[in-house]
């Protein structure tokens, strides 16, 4: 999200933090429940329910649009952030969930260390995602724009007679620059399809987590496992 708000809106650092506040925020409400959800539901109750919801936030930022930027973000972050909250607490008691309480400590290291690591090659393989997507849009959206299209040539000449009134002398230089401009235009479309594209796979990884969630084995508390082996 910061990143297609950087690229795709021009958003500065200021703005990107604001628009990420509205999933942080909610989760400073929700979080001090979590041991009370934890007591009363079964934790796979509650995997499924965050990944469900951190699912359904995703598909909702799926259609992208030039004018899609951080006032339509704040209704999918609030329910990321529903999700995203109920959804750690859980995760991290079954993971850690029948460890004996002298390698509790030792559990709980090695899962944040996964759970560090998972996140980084989750960011690089979700980079490489969007920089193929995009090559693959605009592949697709070159095959439209053609000197050959009337469409094409009217808005390269809107823009030549454009930039001509607003500085460029030379025709020639304005016809380069506005067939520039047309470039610009292609691979901006190309990163909006490519980032929903990004949505939406999250989306769908995390409605998998929520299935294979319901399959899980329910785990004792840390610590209660005893020393038995």
């Amino acid at each position: 999200m910061p990143v297609y708000l950087s690229q795709s809106q021009g958003y500065n650092a200021e703005q990107i933090g604001i628009v990420v506040a509205s999933t942080g925020i909610p989760q400073l409400f929700i979080i001090p429940f979590n041991p009370w959800l934890m007591k009363r539901f079964d934790p796979r109750i509650l995997l499924v329910f965050g990944g469900t919801m951190f699912a359904v936030s995703c598909l909702l930022n799926a259609h992208l649009s030039p004018n899609y930027a951080g006032p339509e973000f704040l209704i999918p972050n609030i329910v990321r952030a529903i999700g995203q909250a109920v959804l750690l607490a859980p995760l991290s008691s079954m993971a850690t969930g029948g460890i004996e309480r002298e390698n509790a400590g030792s559990a709980s290291a090695l899962f944040n260390m996964l759970r560090n690591m998972g996140g980084a090659v989750g960011i690089a393989a979700m980079e490489t995602f969007i920089t193929k997507r995009e090559q693959f849009h605009s592949s697709i959206v070159d095959a439209h724009v053609s000197l050959f299209s009337e469409a094409t040539r009217q808005r390269i000449q809107m823009m030549k007679d454009y930039f001509l009134a607003h500085g460029f002398n030379d025709p020639a230089q304005a016809l380069h620059a506005a067939i520039i401009n047309i470039g610009h235009v292609v691979r901006a479309q190309a990163y909006l399809l490519a980032y929903g594209d990004g949505f939406l796979l999250i989306g769908i990884e995390m409605f998998m987590v929520a299935v294979v969630a319901i399959f899980m084995t329910r785990t004792a508390s840390a610590g209660g496992g005893g020393g038995g082996h």
